[in-house]
């Protein structure tokens, strides 16, 4: 069973006419991303590349001691497979490799920017790395910058990092590498009780663009509620994409290189009592998938083989589903296909999508795609 929330279905046609009569048809060509989980059953030259302009390689990350890259052979296998895969499909996409991601943490970079000569180490690194293996540029995802210390040595870390791929392309004659970011939803970040903001100035001086991630906005560290995992709007918070989106715009970001982030993958939840449903509703504990997590993919085969209900709710723009008990708030074609629009309304550079091996058949991918 799938519907609307009743009392949203007139918000829905007001959302679709405002946005479509405010796209401007002369917008650049956007930014259309992917990162793909070097962990993925899903193969590079498997990746539907009429679909994305970028692909990132998810993750390397930098010795904790030299702050240079120490590839394996089993990595340097994989590194070349990705780049070949991906440069030789029609139409071909630009290829970079993403330093870092969730798992990694804060600490290693908060070390690694807090010198010139730890800096500089780590720059020459990712070069060497991007050259060895011919990708197009490189991706940092700091998660997250943790003091305004941390920010301000981010933002010397950029201006570094754009000098020395200025200087390598002209020593080289090759074209400079792209220079890209994954950030918080936000330019404000308020985690474990301390305020500080990114360094928008050098992120528009040194970065070809950033990738906000708007997503998990609640998760299993919410157990006691259900929540949406990526709302477009939040009518009880400021968080939310749109709420994220305009603190960048309003941080005097370039808005081209604005990208905003979309979530292949859904959140889970138990619910306390199956008749209370909604988002917000009472959870006593995660849901079904790996640690409360599951991918668009397999939310689509959850609901299916469960009869679930689906629910498209406009108040957030986004959707969820129960069965019983098990209860997963995610994003589909509908929110999906409303997210772009919205950005492209903006103006942005475009969109990315967290992770490629996600996707049931291209059946989300293929929303901005449809909006071009």
């Amino acid at each position: 069973m799938e519907f609307f929330k009743p009392h949203t279905l007139f918000l829905f046609i007001l959302t679709i006419s405002s946005i479509t009569n405010s796209m401007d048809s002369s917008h650049h060509a956007p930014n259309k991303g992917a990162y793909w989980p070097s962990w993925s059953d899903l193969s590079p030259s498997a990746i539907d590349t009429t679909l994305f302009t970028h692909v990132y390689y998810a993750f390397l990350s930098p010795s904790n001691i030299t702050f240079k890259f120490e590839i394996d052979n089993p990595t340097a296998l994989l590194l070349k497979n990705f780049t070949t895969s991906l440069h030789k499909k029609k139409p071909p996409v630009k290829t970079l490799f993403s330093i870092g991601g969730g798992s990694e943490g804060w600490l290693i970079f908060s070390r690694m920017a807090s010198s010139h000569g730890s800096r500089k180490t780590f720059i020459l690194s990712t070069i060497e790395v991007a050259r060895k293996f011919e990708f197009d540029g490189v991706d940092l995802d700091w998660e997250f910058p943790r003091t305004p210390s941390d920010m301000a040595n981010l933002g010397r870390l950029l201006r570094q990092w754009r000098a020395a791929v200025k200087k390598e392309a002209k020593a080289t004659g090759k074209c400079q590498l792209l220079l890209s970011a994954a950030t918080y939803y936000s330019p404000e970040v308020r985690l474990d009780g301390v305020y500080r903001k990114y360094p928008v100035d050098s992120i528009n001086k040194n970065l070809d663009w950033i990738n906000a991630m708007c997503y998990d906005y609640h998760g299993p560290w919410d157990r006691s509620a259900t929540g949406a995992l990526a709302s477009l709007y939040d009518p009880n918070s400021n968080v939310s994409t749109s709420h994220g989106l305009q603190s960048w715009i309003g941080a005097k970001i370039r808005r081209e290189k604005l990208v905003m982030g979309l979530p292949l993958y859904g959140r889970t939840w138990q619910l306390k009592d199956p008749s209370l449903y909604g988002i917000g509703a009472p959870a006593v504990d995660i849901g079904p998938g790996t640690d409360g997590q599951m991918s668009y993919a397999d939310v689509e085969k959850f609901n299916a083989q469960n009869n679930a209900t689906v629910v498209f709710d406009l108040l957030t723009v986004s959707a969820y589903s129960f069965a019983g008990t098990s209860w997963i708030g995610y994003d589909d074609v509908r929110s999906v296909t409303l997210k772009v629009a919205y950005a492209r309304a903006l103006n942005l550079g475009g969109y990315f999508f967290w992770a490629v091996s996600g996707d049931q058949n291209w059946k989300i991918s293929q929303q901005g795609e449809n909006l071009i």
